[in-house]
């Protein structure tokens, strides 16, 4: 084959030197950008992890209500004259109606075994006392509401004719330590559970002192007192 005129020759290699020329810009773009990139990467795994946002420490609380009582139970109505309890109440506390009208038998057991009780740092919280007919009324039409029916609400809600807390005569305990302690050591004041169902319900029991607390019912339907 005849060679090309030294013109084209001569264009020929200035194409090839273009060529290369281009091809070596392009590189060097690419390792720049990988080089950058690689850089941006492992400077931001050396860098200290960034420090979370520290949870605030509980604050203290009376015990959750059990799922298994209507929330009413535990003061959710408006009128606090009615028999509602306020957060943070305790047996001490004579501004409150629901405390205040406590018998007194059961106000002076309740407020021996609490003095004695923040011995071993243990608080005595109030969830319900004395209530009036028409908080204890809608509270068991809540309980119907929530239960599906008048038999299952009266395992938690007695009517106002029949429920202790209207005489004054019953006391729902907050806080799962006081529930605890009065379970050890409430006899001795005369302070018994009644309830399997509600470990929080307790109500005053001269005789436990001597003889212990009597035979919990399952719940408030077992009770002859609940039949009247």
């Amino acid at each position: 084959m005849a060679q090309a005129p030294p013109s084209a020759r001569t264009t020929v290699r200035r194409i090839h030197r273009l060529l290369l020329i281009g091809l070596a810009v392009v590189f060097a773009t690419i390792t720049a950008a990988f080089g950058h990139q690689w850089y941006d990467s492992s400077d931001s795994s050396d860098a200290p992890p960034a420090t979370p946002f520290s949870a605030a420490p509980p604050s203290k609380s009376r015990s959750a209500p059990s799922p298994n009582v209507p929330r009413s139970e535990h003061g959710s109505a408006p009128v606090e004259a009615g028999g509602t309890v306020p957060e943070g109440v305790t047996v001490f506390d004579d501004g409150i109606a629901a405390v205040a009208g406590l018998d007194p038998d059961l106000l002076g057991a309740l407020r021996e075994a609490a003095t004695d009780a923040e011995k071993d740092r243990v608080e005595f919280y109030v969830n319900s006392g004395r209530r009036s007919p028409e908080y204890q009324e809608q509270l068991l039409r809540e309980a119907v509401s929530t239960y599906g029916s008048e038999a299952e609400a009266a395992r938690w809600v007695a009517t106002a004719a029949t429920s202790p807390h209207v005489s004054g005569d019953a006391v729902d305990i907050g806080e799962s330590d006081a529930t605890a302690w009065l379970s050890r050591h409430g006899a001795g004041y005369g302070l018994c559970q009644i309830y399997e169902n509600e470990p929080w319900h307790y109500e005053l029991r001269p005789d436990a002192v001597d003889d212990g607390c009597p035979r919990t019912y399952a719940d408030p339907t077992q009770d002859p007192r609940m039949q009247q």
